[in-house]
């Protein structure tokens, strides 16, 4: 949809300096930050909810001589049989 908006002189130079570096348009631009602007908006507006955590286990040390920087050693030691 076309509509006319006013917009201080300054910030207009800034988005046409953007958007010339990055290859778009000055209405494409706005259209992004409006849309990102609504977004913050509602997630900060919804209600909270619980955030999801997975379930995390101790496991320990690693047994001695394992090396957990070296995906080869790794490897050799998981297929020993033990």
């Amino acid at each position: 949809m076309r509509t006319t908006i006013t917009i201080d002189d300054q910030l207009l130079d800034r988005l046409k300096l953007r958007a010339a570096r990055e290859h778009t348009t000055v209405s494409a631009l706005i259209e992004d930050d409006v849309r990102m602007g609504e977004l913050r908006r509602a997630q900060r507006d919804a209600p909270k909810k619980g955030r999801f955590r997975l379930p995390t286990f101790d496991l320990g040390e690693p047994k001695p001589g394992v090396d957990v920087n070296d995906n080869a050693a790794l490897l050799e030691f998981m297929e020993r049989d033990e």
